[in-house]
């Protein structure tokens, strides 16, 4: 009777060693007979080799090298990550992630609901593209073309959407692989794979709600746990996790030598200081084989060089573009007046120092819109004003950046960015204000310091909403102070202006420009005589020919416009020996 007491209490101390540190017990016996031999699940931007079903790192190995193209395989739950990369050093490494598991037995569903979304299975093709367009808006492994959709009744893979509610669009995504029916697995586990959210979402919460949702499936279905991996530097996901209840646990994932993980394998590179304007241009050189030099990485200046040719840039503004065409950038009324000479359409300008003109152009437009003459990430600018009070104290305002100041005409519609390279377009994106959806229970001032978080996060802390006066203005317009808790479902604007730099979304158009606007961008670049450049123009619809020019800018962000190639046309214009037979081809068609 003792021995079986002690029996028990071995049995109960090793599962609660399992439990607490997180160790997968070699799997043998019976149990071993039952679980699948070598078990390798194909997730469509890789495979997933689920380590505990290889009994010897050589095999892993060989199932590592099967690696296909363009693909980022995972080996998981190895049990010994020394000994797996003492076998092959040069060709495989350590995953410097942090794995978590969620105790479904325990786990308890929250009582408070998605608000302005839902979560839902895949149902459509188009579900499977946005996926993968969410995916590349994150820098993730895309899924191989028709891949989610053809594995859509696939019993090992769930994969969940979250679709606005006002828009139907598809706003995050999360993929779940079920154990027990992708390899037999005795202990009926589960894993989290891609969660990832549009970085253009205003709905808090939404990651959340995926996990949430993913959780209570796999529990349905009777299974034990779910499992997940996260790179040790994403505090933001990993606050998430630790809140719904994962515990930290000591499995490893080991991952091949490739090109796609070479950012996680051969340290910190020399770009690191650069923001991601500059990142994206100094990649994409070396990836070329173009020596890099990073000359004031926070000023975002550095010299590339290829065969004889040495150029300087400071992020997309290269030695290429002129004083000259800098300095019209630079003036926009000199702007402005070059581009209408070349017949592009403009708004109407309110000389601001008239106070007659401007209470007559307040009689025959909408609103208006103050900038600075000079400037730039939007700072001294205003708009959507309807008074000559808000003009008045607006153009006050905007001569603290600028003594010369600007009063327009405000143009009904969208802010489209054209990004034009060597005169031609390679990315459109229209570029909306900041808005936040109410939740029914948060202030408006919680709603937009989350929302900035989340645009922080996703820019590489170059977008942020400020809470100042414009902010406060706008909010009182539609009715509302900081502290107000917004209705759910609410959208609410939090600013007027589009810029990237204050908290604005972008939405890639490129397909679907109208050739009208194509025209105009590229003539008011031939017009200044500037080869980088990014136009902006005011539109109803991208699809429309109508239009008013706004500004042009001299050193766009091409990391904005990922996953359109705009680094490669960039490296394409400086270096045109440099250039891919697709590059090549796309220029000749140009």
């Amino acid at each position: 009777m003792a021995s079986d007491i002690r029996t028990g209490r071995n049995q109960a101390h090793r599962l609660k060693r399992f439990r607490d540190e997180g160790l997968k017990p070699v799997i043998s016996g019976a149990a071993a007979g039952e679980m699948a031999d070598r078990a390798v699940l194909d997730c469509g931007w890789g495979r997933l080799l689920f380590a505990q079903t290889f009994a010897e790192a050589g095999p892993l190995i060989e199932a590592l090298r099967a690696e296909g193209p363009d693909c980022r395989d995972i080996a998981f739950y190895v049990r010994n990550p020394h000994v797996l990369l003492a076998s092959a050093p040069q060709e495989v490494f350590l995953d410097p992630s942090h794995s978590f598991r969620l105790d479904l037995g325990t786990y308890r569903p929250s009582r408070r609901q998605p608000r302005g979304f839902v979560v839902r299975r895949l149902s459509s093709e188009q579900d499977a593209e946005e996926i993968n367009r969410i995916y590349a808006a994150r820098k993730m492994v895309q899924a191989r073309p028709g891949f989610i959709w053809s594995r859509r009744d696939d019993r090992s893979l769930t994969y969940l959407v979250a679709e606005d509610s006002s828009t139907g669009a598809v706003i995050g995504t999360v993929t779940g692989v079920n154990h027990d029916r992708a390899f037999n697995d005795p202990e009926r586990g589960s894993s989290l794979w891609c969660l990832a959210v549009d970085p253009q979402a205003a709905q808090p919460g939404v990651g959340e709600a995926l996990v949430r949702r993913l959780a209570e499936h796999f529990s349905t279905q009777g299974l034990a746990s779910m499992d997940l991996s996260v790179m040790h530097d994403n505090d933001q996901a990993i606050a998430l996790y630790e809140k719904l209840g994962f515990r930290r646990v000591s499995f490893f994932g080991v991952k091949r030598k490739n090109p796609i993980n070479e950012s996680l394998f051969v340290g910190p590179a020399e770009a690191d200081g650069l923001n991601p304007y500059g990142q994206i241009i100094v990649a994409e050189a070396r990836r070329r084989g173009i020596q890099t030099d990073v000359i004031d990485a926070a000023g975002g200046l550095f010299r590339l060089t290829w065969g004889g040719r040495s150029i300087r840039c400071r992020e997309s503004l290269s030695e290429l573009t002129s004083a000259v065409a800098l300095s019209i950038c630079d003036d926009k009324r000199l702007t402005r007046r070059i581009v209408e000479q070349a017949g592009v359409t403009t708004p109407e300008r309110i000389d601001a120092d008239d106070p007659d003109a401007l209470r007559d152009a307040l009689t025959r437009h909408d609103a208006l819109v103050v900038k600075p003459a000079r400037g730039e990430q939007g700072k001294g600018v205003f708009v959507g004003l309807k008074t000559f009070e808000d003009v008045a104290a607006a153009i006050e305002a905007a001569r603290v950046q600028c003594p010369e100041v600007l009063v327009e005409q405000q143009v009904q519609g969208d802010d489209l960015r054209l990004v034009v390279i060597d005169f031609k377009v390679v990315a459109a994106a229209l570029r909306r204000p900041p808005r936040v959806v109410g939740d029914g229970r948060s202030t408006l001032r919680a709603l937009i310091e989350h929302q900035s978080r989340r645009r922080e996060a996703a820019t590489g802390g170059e977008s942020k909403i400020p809470v100042d006066g414009e902010t406060r203005r706008t909010l009182a317009e539609a009715g509302y102070d900081l502290d107000d808790i917004a209705p759910e479902g609410a959208e609410i604007q939090v600013r007027k202006a589009a810029n990237l730099h204050l908290g604005g979304t972008i939405h890639d158009v490129t397909d679907e420009v109208h050739p009208a606007l194509i025209q105009a961008a590229i003539a008011a670049a031939r017009a200044i005589d500037i080869s980088v450049t990014g136009i902006d123009l005011m539109v109803r619809n991208p699809r429309e020919p109508d239009y008013a020019f706004i500004e042009a800018n001299e050193r766009p962000g091409l990391a904005n416009h990922e996953p359109q190639p705009t680094a490669e046309r960039f490296i394409d214009l400086l270096f045109p020996l440099s250039q891919s037979p697709a590059a090549r081809a796309f220029h000749a068609n140009a």
